[in-house]
Parts: structure tokens; sequence; C-alpha cells
């Protein structure tokens, strides 16, 4: 049977905040909010945690979820990902649809990830398709961390920055939007993305899907409207908690 699959991607090794795939959110470990919001989408058959880290693969076979092991050199979690999709594929497993959540966004639903699989649904012609939620403080805006975006009329993604774009990101001009870390692919745009050299503005940037559009590709923008926010810093922790006890961020 051709599968649907979510692959989250995840390491210890973050430069910023060491170990936080595994640090304490409410009580549990981030990776765990992560997981648990894949399987309610996709099931726990079609969820998948791509690590070089025993740690991490030990966390998800505790939770029933299939570790991938990935070589430790990965630079971007999308490169992660396509080799453990490839690793499925060489085991028989038949792939259709890969959404790659990230292992640092907990915040984000069930039912936003499930919008992902209803764009390519409506679309045959769709290849990437990325959520794209709101900013909601000039802070946010400001913040490197955070990646804006910029779409063209047809929803498509123009750019991504970490600077605050449109320009200042001035609140009383437009509709501000963020990345959010839950990007799909059909399976051959992953091949196709994973064999393509990291571009001049991906490494500057120090963001993946810069390279399908430099390459003259198209990112298709899923609008969100909930609140998410990606754990960076252990600082972010507090935030997250927020997100999740039903709290909105101020």
């Amino acid at each position: 049977l051709v599968s649907d699959i979510v692959v989250i991607p995840a390491r210890m090794g973050s430069s910023r905040f060491p170990g936080k795939p595994l640090a304490k959110i409410l009580d549990t470990p981030m990776l765990g909010w992560v997981i648990s919001h894949a399987v309610e989408a996709v099931g726990v058959e079609n969820t998948f945690v791509a690590s070089c880290d025993q740690e991490i693969l030990s966390y998800a076979a505790s939770l029933s979820v299939r570790g991938v092991l990935t070589s430790a050199s990965h630079e971007r979690a999308s490169d992660r990902t396509a080799e453990a999709v490839n690793v499925l594929e060489a085991e028989g497993k038949k792939i259709d649809l890969v959404l790659m959540l990230q292992g640092d966004e907990p915040a984000i639903p069930s039912a936003a990830l499930l919008s992902v699989f209803e764009r390519f649904g409506a679309d045959e012609d769709v290849k990437i398709v990325n959520l794209s939620g709101p900013i909601l403080s000039p802070a946010g805006s400001s913040d490197p961390n955070a990646i804006k975006v910029v779409a063209r009329e047809d929803g498509t993604a123009l750019y991504f920055s970490r600077l605050p774009i449109p320009h200042g990101g001035d609140f009383s001009h437009g509709d501000y939007r963020k990345q959010v870390c839950a990007i799909g692919f059909r399976r051959e745009a992953l091949r196709d993305f994973a064999e393509l050299s990291e571009g001049v503005l991906e490494r500057c940037e120090s963001i993946d899907m810069l390279r399908w559009l430099e390459n003259g590709r198209d990112v298709h923008l899923v609008r969100i409207s909930e609140a998410t926010h990606p754990v960076d810093v252990e600082a972010d922790i507090s935030v997250v908690e927020s997100i999740l006890s039903g709290q909105q961020l101020s």
C-alpha cells in the first residue's frame, strides 16, 4: 500500500539549546508533543522519527514510533528527512506524500498537519506545501528565530527571511506571516530537492526552502490561524507551555 507519512527530524546537538528534543514541556519531552500530533494526523504506523542520536530513537520507540537512524552530518532537516525516506523505501515501504514535521515545533495541532495533505489532494501539480502562521507581535517580527515569509498573489512563497519582511515588519502596513515548519513533499519532489545543491540564499539565511525557490520552483503556502512557536532556545519553553495550556500569545 502507498502511504502518506510524517517524518520528524530531530537531533540532540542544537548549538543554541543542546538536548532540546527531550527538554520537558508541561512535564512531557518536547518530542512527545510533536509525535502525539503526528500520530493524531496519520497514525502511529505512518509516523517516523529521523535522528542520528540513539537517545531520540529510544524515546520514539517508547511511544511505539519507528525511529530511523540517519547521518550525523546533515545540516538541513530536509536532507535528514530525505535520507530517512530512502531507508524506508529500501525496506519496501511505498510512499506518496511526506510531511516533514520539525522536532522543535510542539505546538502545531494535528488539524494543521492534515491541511497540508489536503492541499496536495486539491491540486496534483503542487509539489511542496509549507504552513504559514500569523506573527502576533512586533517582537515576533524582529526575532531572527522566526522565519518570515512573503507570498505572491497566487499564494506561493516569494521569499523567506530571518529579517523583518516586508521592510521593517511595520504592523500598520499589513498581514505579517511566518513559516511554520511542517512542510509537505510529493515523493519525487523530496528526491529532487535532496539532489539540488545548497543555494547561496539558503546558506545565508539558513532556510531549507530557499533552495527550492532559488531553482525556480514553487512552495505553496497553506495559511493557519493557530498560534505556534518553535523551541529554539530554553526561554521558548514557557511560551509554548502557554500555547499548549490553551492560552494566547500576548
